[in-house]
């Protein structure tokens, strides 16, 4: 019996280490295809590369969520780095440092308090995995644009779009910025989340 539960514990590792492989390779397929991870409008961007790292740290747990995160905003980095993202490469050109720190940081701490959520609320069905797409989703838009007000709000980049916008406070910007973009994320996490992990849950149930 202790070899077959031996066994059952190995095959059980490979398992997660296989979904993990996955899961990462996908997020590298959606950071550099156009068009399937990040759908650019104007100066912003509906970021859906957020989702594999979700659902990473609700089925694999907030480690996991945290890495998966992590692969999110190093890939994001690396197009500022590439000139992939104009916005990116203002943020490289006015301070290296602070462009990692806006880009990766933030996408590791928002998979794995993700995860965290999804172990906490103990609820593996519908409202469970909304819940914790609508979190991530949420907490991505949130750290980054924190990260990005505290670290670049003086600069000549961030005033001047904050000029062409129209805005008059961060509220304002903010609203402005990714107010009907953040909106259309998150509905998009939300629900494409809840049901790539009900049918993973049915599927592996079954």
């Amino acid at each position: 019996m202790a070899a077959k539960k031996g066994k059952v514990r190995v095959d059980d590792k490979i398992l997660r280490l296989t979904e993990l492989g996955v899961l990462l390779a996908i997020i590298i397929i959606m950071a550099f295809v156009p068009m399937i991870g990040y759908i650019k409008l104007g100066v912003v961007e509906i970021t859906l590369i957020t989702v594999p790292v979700i659902i990473g740290a609700m089925v694999l747990g907030p480690a996991s969520g945290a890495l998966l995160g992590f692969a999110f905003g190093l890939t994001s980095f690396l197009q500022c780095v590439f000139g992939l993202s104009a916005f990116g490469v203002a943020l490289l050109e006015i301070n290296p440092l602070f462009a990692f720190l806006v880009c990766v940081p933030t996408r590791t701490l928002m998979g794995w308090l993700t995860g965290l959520f999804f172990k906490a609320i103990k609820q593996e069905n519908i409202v469970g995995y909304s819940l914790a797409g609508l979190l991530g989703s949420v907490l991505n838009t949130l750290f980054f644009m924190t990260t990005l007000i505290a670290l670049y709000w003086n600069t000549e980049f961030l005033q001047g779009l904050v000029s062409s916008l129209g805005a008059t406070s961060v509220f304002t910007f903010v609203v402005a910025l990714v107010g009907i973009n953040g909106l259309v994320e998150a509905v998009c996490c939300t629900i494409l989340s809840a049901v790539i992990c009900k049918a993973l849950n049915v599927w592996f149930k079954s």
